[in-house]
């Protein structure tokens, strides 16, 4: 291997990496901790594709919006924002199936500016674990 190839190879980064320093910078609440903040205003927001969905179940009181629209529907300065996205001060608390993706998507709000978007730790399967389909 050449030495310009070795160098390259340390310096790429890889998605353990990614999700590495996004959940570094957010403050993931467990479910029992996440069902407090919801009583407090906070929102829960489900990104799981609607397959997903039918097969895992749904998470009652939660916005369900796609990954793929999250940025445009939550950030406060967009003409597709859903009205909860009144300014930035939103808590917003994403839900993916296990907790990656979300993670991820939350340090996505946060880069433009949501700085109190989190995600569930261990997403809607730690949710069903808790509390089955309902908040107890």
């Amino acid at each position: 291997m050449s030495e310009q190839a070795s160098e390259t190879s340390r310096q790429q980064r890889t998605v353990h990496d990614l999700l590495a320093d996004a959940r570094a910078r957010l403050d993931r609440p467990d479910p029992h901790r996440a069902a407090a903040m919801v009583g407090r205003g906070a929102i829960l927001v489900d990104t799981r594709p609607g397959w997903q969905r039918d097969q895992e179940g749904e998470l009652p009181g939660a916005l369900v919006i796609e990954r793929n629209h999250l940025e445009w529907r939550l950030d406060p300065a967009s003409d597709a924002r859903i009205p909860e996205a009144a300014d930035h001060d939103v808590t917003w608390i994403v839900v993916c199936s296990e907790g990656y993706s979300s993670s991820l998507a939350a340090a996505s709000l946060q880069d433009i500016g949501l700085r109190n978007a989190t995600d569930l730790d261990g997403g809607y399967q730690a949710w069903k674990k808790a509390f089955g389909t309902a908040v107890t």
